[in-house]
């Protein structure tokens, strides 16, 4: 493999390893949304209003 190709991988996969690490870290970081996950957490609030 000559000089111009090795650099190449190895910017190309450095490129590649901080785009993975920045997202990886903007996921694990991200705040919790306020509103509810789950659907049967709103059930209760539709049977209320339909009786």
């Amino acid at each position: 493999m000559n000089t111009e190709a090795l650099i190449t991988m190895v910017l190309t996969q450095g490129i590649v390893i901080c785009f993975t690490a920045y997202f990886f870290y903007k996921v694990l970081t991200i705040k919790p949304k306020s509103e509810p996950d789950s659907f049967s957490e709103n059930d209760d609030e539709d049977l209320d209003q339909r009786q």
